[in-house]
């Protein structure tokens, strides 16, 4: 079985997606790669909105490209990852689809799911799926550092028990900010399904108990809304919150 044929990536409609997007993907190099995925986290939003209504989602590439494509919906990380890498792939760029945990990678699931591209020698995490995450490319190396859109990102390598993995960072505050831990083991669709099965079903999932709905706006600002607020992010500015009872 080829790698194509594992992750079904030829049904695509690779032209819907571009034009969606508004990118001319004909040189398959960083620059190219980080306008796709600007372009991608900026036209689709981050939200749990399935998963509230019961409904889901299913993470094959069929129903992704319909939900995104077709309807013009968002979705949350299996989804996201699912659609770029089968983009990427398509492109002609080296893709390998990752998984992560978010936050404490002692206690969380690993049910985060990243994109990764060998490119030019070099290893780039592609995170179109984590809400306030990076805007474009980040290279895998330790100690690598982005600042980007006002914000700043951090990469650590991380051994444990002879395992490697990579730990994206935000400077937040003052403080390096761990946002999740990618490991490097061969991801197959059955563990999206079962990474996508946990963060839509378990009981201890917070997607079940509050909506998210996260966008990057065309003014350099990042909205989130949930079920009681509204944050908005400006670099260089401060954070404004607000409680949706306030009117």
């Amino acid at each position: 079985m080829t790698y194509e044929y594992r992750w079904s990536t030829a049904g695509l409609d690779l032209q819907a997606y571009l034009d969606r997007l508004g990118v001319d993907a004909s040189t398959p190099d960083r620059a190219t790669l980080d306008r796709l995925h600007e372009a991608h986290v900026r036209a689709f939003s981050f939200d749990n909105i399935d998963v509230l209504l019961g409904e889901g989602p299913r993470v094959d590439l069929a129903s992704v490209g319909h939900k995104f494509l077709d309807q013009g919906r968002g979705g949350y990380c299996f989804e996201h990852g699912t659609l770029l890498a089968a983009a990427l792939e398509r492109l002609g760029y080296d893709v390998r689809r990752r998984l992560g945990r978010v936050g404490d990678p002692d206690e969380a699931p690993r049910a985060h799911m990243v994109v990764e591209v060998l490119l030019d020698g070099r290893r780039l995490l592609a995170d179109p799926g984590y809400g306030s995450g990076l805007l474009r490319t980040i290279e895998l190396r330790d100690g690598a550092q982005d600042t980007y859109a006002g914000t700043t990102h951090r990469v650590q390598r991380v051994v444990e028990e002879g395992t490697v993995s990579w730990e994206l960072q935000r400077w937040t505050r003052g403080t390096w900010e761990r946002q999740h831990t990618t490991d490097e083991l061969p991801v197959r669709p059955s563990d999206v399904d079962m990474g996508n099965h946990y963060v839509s079903a378990h009981p201890d999932s917070s997607f079940r108990s509050m909506l998210i709905v996260a966008r990057h706006l065309e003014d350099g600002s990042h909205a989130t809304l949930t079920h009681e607020t509204v944050t908005v992010r400006r670099p260089g500015s401060e954070t404004v919150k607000r409680d949706l009872e306030e009117g």
